[in-house]
């Protein structure tokens, strides 16, 4: 771990839903700033190139197939940051899914896919890292949680329920952790990523896709607020940023 001017080099950071968006976007920031990088995502051609990349430009990644719905696979994924490196620094659970509609349209399939990988895919990349954290005295956990979840609007509000699950676990574990570890949650609101076309409504998606496009910010704004977040002292704790366009309601 670093211990030099560079707060970020020589950081191990595992990353899921890593292959697109707000997970390549931290990836490739944070490993030109020299951290060691530990891709997680169930895209695996995707996240190949994406190492590729980061190993070209000078940088350090690992990269295995993860599908946050999945336990074992979180388990595997810092398994395979300690096994490669000797250590985890920050978990960044980042993967989500939306797929808005009315409540009164009863998608429950929709429902329990968001349940899974916004809310129990973030508490497996939680319960992954915890014991690594806990055995070395140190550790930074980062949830991506969502706007949606602090103005409840029609539409999201499954999606919103399971980002505003996210920030309660986030905000409890800070407390919980008695500053042996560290618990960051971001809060995005319109980013021009892939996670739009998630959503199945084509009416949705189009209305969405076409607001992003007049006010988004881009994935690298996210990610400069993941660096800031573990740049900061090991006694310094960001437990929550909300980070929106400037126009954004």
């Amino acid at each position: 771990m670093n211990t030099g001017t560079n707060p970020i080099k020589g950081k191990v950071v595992a990353i899921t839903g890593a292959s697109s968006g707000i997970g390549e976007a931290a990836a490739l920031m944070l490993a030109a700033q020299g951290a060691r990088v530990v891709l997680g995502a169930r895209r695996l051609d995707r996240l190949e190139v994406l190492k590729s990349r980061i190993e070209e430009a000078g940088g350090e990644a690992v990269c295995i197939q993860t599908d946050v719905k999945k336990r074992e696979d979180l388990i595997r994924l810092v398994q395979l940051a300690c096994n490669q490196y000797g250590r985890l620094d920050v978990m960044i659970n980042n993967a989500g899914i939306s797929l808005l509609s009315r409540i009164d349209e009863v998608q429950v399939e929709d429902w329990e896919q968001m349940i899974d990988i916004n809310l129990k895919g973030t508490l497996y990349g939680i319960a992954a890292a915890l014991p690594v954290f806990k055995k070395q005295g140190s550790g930074h956990i980062i949830n991506m949680i969502s706007t949606s979840g602090i103005k409840i609007v029609p539409l999201q509000g499954i999606y919103a329920g399971t980002k505003n699950a996210v920030r309660t676990i986030s905000e409890a574990l800070r407390q919980e952790s008695g500053g042996q570890y560290r618990v960051t949650g971001i809060s995005p609101g319109f980013v021009q990523t892939e996670l739009i076309d998630t959503i199945k409504d084509p009416a949705i998606r189009a209305s969405m896709k076409e607001r992003a496009a007049q006010i988004a910010i881009s994935a690298n704004d996210i990610a400069g607020a993941v660096v800031y977040a573990i740049s900061q002292p090991e006694n310094v704790d960001i437990g929550d940023i909300v980070i929106r366009p400037s126009v954004q309601d």
